[in-house]
C-alpha cells in the first residue's frame, strides 16, 4: 500500500510479547524526529528541562525519583530490526530508519540525586543531546520521572503519618499494570515503607525491597474451621506466624483462636520463644476500636508480644486519625491502592520543555514556551539549580541560575522571585552554604556516576525530611511555600524574551 506521500510501505504485523522501550513514545515525537532528519538538523544540540508546576495535593514538597530507571533506559537505547520494520511501515523515511538502526543515545543527562527533595519550577532532569534523541525520549522520560516521583512522594506522606510504626506496600493487585506494581514498590521503599507484597520487586531490586505477607481470607476458608487453618499455617511456618483474624468474626472467633494457637505453640515449642504468634491483621470494620480491644485482650492474657497490623483502604488521613485522634494501639499498617496509585492525586504533572538550542559558534540560544501571562511562561535558557542553606543547615531557598553561573559562599547576589505574587520581587542574599542540585549521570552517552543503592536513597530521603527541610514545609495543611527564585541573568532572559515574543 502507499501513504499520502506516495512512499511504498509494507504492512506491519504485530509481535505479541515484543518489547522495546525506545518505541514507548507518542507518535508526534517520531514524526518530528523524522522531519528533523530530513531537514538536515539531526546534529543540532538541544537542551530540555524536566520540571513540575505544583506539588501533589499542594503539599510543601515533592521527592524526585526515577533517575536510575531513566539512566538505564538511555544507556540501553536502541532500535532493533522489529522496531525499524515498524518505523518503515509507519511511513518514516528509509534513510532515517537506517540512521536509527545504529543509533545510540550519546547525550548528557544531569539530574537531581535520586530521592532529592524537589519543588515546583526547578529542574529534576536536564537533557542535552542531538535533536533526534532529544525529541524521541520525551514520553518515556516523563513517564518514568512522573510515576516514580509521585509514588515516592506519596509514600513519604503516608510513612510520616505513621510515625515510628511500619508501613508495608500492599498495592500490587490494585496497581495500574505490571510496571506500576513493580516500580511503585521500589518507589514506596524509597519513601520509607518497610516492605512490599511484590515478589518480582525483591528479585529485581533486592534489599530493602523485601517481599512480605502470610495468608489471605481464602486460606482460612480452605479449611473446615478457622482453628484448623491457623494451626496448619503455624505448623508449616512456626517462626513467622501472622494471622488474618477477621474472616468470620474478630472477637467471637479470630482472637479466641489466636490465643489457642499461641498456647498450642508454647506447649509444642516450650524452649523456643521465636515460635509464637507474631502478629494479627484486621482488614475490615472499625480499625481503631478493634485494635484497642485486641491490645487489651492480648495484654490481659500475658501476650504483649502479639503485634497488631491493620489494612483496608488506608491513606495518610486515616492513619493520622487512627494514631492521633483515636489513639489506636496499632503496630504497623498495610497500605494498598491509596499508595500504589496515589489515589488522592494520581498525576504528578512533570513536563519536558525545550529551553535552549545550540548556535553554530557553540553558544546556546534560549527558547521559551510562552503563555498569555508571564506567570505561566517557562523559564528559558541552559540552566542549573542550587540549594542555599542557613546556619542551621535548613534549605531555605532554591536558586535557578544559568549553567555557567557560579554561586559562591559569602558573596552577595541579587535574586528575583519566580512567583509574581510574592511581595519580595527582588532582594539580595549572601549564601552561607551552597549545593548544586543537578549532578552528571551520563556524559556523551557514558555513565559517569556510581549509582546508589535503594537503601542509600531511602536513607537520603529520610535524612532530608528530618534534618534539612523546614518543618513548616511538612505540614499537611497550609504548608510553607519553599522559595524557588532566579538569578538576575535568568530573570532578565525570561522577561526580555517574554516581552519580545508578546510585543
Amino acid at each position: 500500500m502507499k501513504n499520502q506521500n506516495n512512499v511504498t510501505v509494507t504492512p506491519f504485523m504485530p509481535r505479541k510479547g515484543y518489547h522495546n522501550d525506545a518505541l514507548n513514545m507518542d507518535f508526534y515525537e517520531l514524526t518530528m524526529a523524522n522531519a528533523i532528519f530530513k531537514l538536515g538538523m539531526k546534529d543540532i544540540q538541544l537542551v530540555f528541562d524536566t520540571f513540575f508546576r505544583r506539588n501533589p495535593m499542594d503539599r510543601g514538597y515533592s521527592i524526585s525519583a526515577g533517575q536510575e530507571e531513566l539512566t538505564d533506559f538511555l544507556l540501553n537505547y536502541h532500535f532493533d530490526e522489529i522496531a525499524c520494520d515498524y518505523l518503515l511501515a509507519k511511513g518514516m523515511d528509509p534513510d532515517f530508519v537506517k540512521y536509527l538502526s545504529t543509533y545510540r543515545w550519546n547525550g548528557d543527562m544531569h539530574a537531581m540525586k535520586e530521592g532529592c527533595v524537589a519543588y515546583p519550577n526547578e529542574q529534576l532532569v536536564r537533557i542535552k543531546c542531538d535533536s533526534v534523541g532529544a525529541f524521541l525520549i520525551e514520553t518515556h522520560l516523563l513517564q518514568t520521572m512522573n510515576f516514580n516521583s509521585l509514588i515516592a512522594t506519596q509514600a513519604t506522606r503516608i510513612t510520616r503519618a505513621a510515625g515510628n510504626r511500619g508501613v508495608m506496600e500492599f498495592g500490587t493487585r490494585r496497581a495500574q499494570g505490571t510496571s506500576a506494581g513493580l516500580y511503585g514498590a521500589r518507589a514506596a521503599i524509597l519513601g520509607g515503607c518497610i516492605g512490599t507484597a511484590n515478589c518480582l520487586a525483591e528479585v529485581k531490586f533486592g534489599s530493602p525491597v523485601t517481599a512480605m505477607g502470610t495468608i489471605s481470607h481464602a486460606w482460612i476458608e480452605l479449611f473446615p474451621s478457622e482453628w484448623e487453618a491457623f494451626k496448619a499455617i503455624a505448623d508449616v511456618y512456626p517462626d513467622n506466624v501472622s494471622l488474618l483474624i477477621d474472616t468470620y468474626n474478630v472477637f467471637e472467633s479470630g482472637v479466641l483462636n489466636t490465643i489457642l494457637l499461641d498456647n498450642y505453640m508454647i506447649e509444642k515449642y516450650p524452649n523456643n520463644p521465636n515460635h509464637r504468634v507474631k502478629s494479627v491483621r484486621i482488614d475490615s470494620g472499625d480499625l481503631g476500636s478493634t485494635a484497642k480491644r485486641l491490645r487489651k485482650i492480648f495484654d490481659d492474657v500475658d501476650k504483649p508480644y502479639i503485634k497488631i497490623v491493620v489494612s483496608n483502604g488506608l491513606n495518610e488521613t486515616s492513619i493520622r486519625s487512627l494514631i492521633e485522634e483515636q489513639k489506636a494501639t496499632i503496630d504497623s499498617f498495610g497500605v494498598g491502592e491509596n499508595l500504589i496509585t496515589s489515589a488522592d492525586c494520581p498525576v504528578f504533572g512533570g513536563v519536558y520543555k525545550l529551553v535552549a538550542v545550540e548556535n553554530p559558534d557553540g553558544t546556546y540560544r534560549p527558547t521559551m514556551k510562552c503563555s498569555d501571562t508571564l506567570a505561566k511562561a517557562i523559564i528559558p535558557g541552559y540552566k542549573t539549580v542550587y540549594r542555599l542553606y542557613d546556619n542551621d543547615d535548613y534549605g531555605y531557598l532554591d536558586l535557578i541560575a544559568m549553567h555557567d553561573e557560579v554561586i559562591e559562599v559569602g558573596k552577595p547576589i541579587k535574586v528575583y522571585t519566580t512567583d509574581l505574587a510574592d511581595s519580595r520581587k527582588e532582594y539580595v542574599i549572601t549564601p552561607t552554604r551552597v549545593e548544586e542540585l543537578l549532578v552528571p549521570y551520563i556524559a556523551n552517552g557514558k555513565l559517569v556516576r556510581d549509582m546508589p543503592s535503594v537503601s542509600e536513597i531511602r536513607d537520603f530521603v529520610k535524612y532530608q525530611l528530618e534534618n534539612t527541610v523546614w518543618p513548616e514545609e511538612l505540614r499537611t495543611t497550609y504548608p510553607h511555600t519553599h522559595f524557588v527564585d532566579m538569578t538576575e541573568k535568568v530573570y532578565k532572559t525570561r522577561r526580555q524574551m517574554y516581552q519580545t515574543l508578546h510585543g
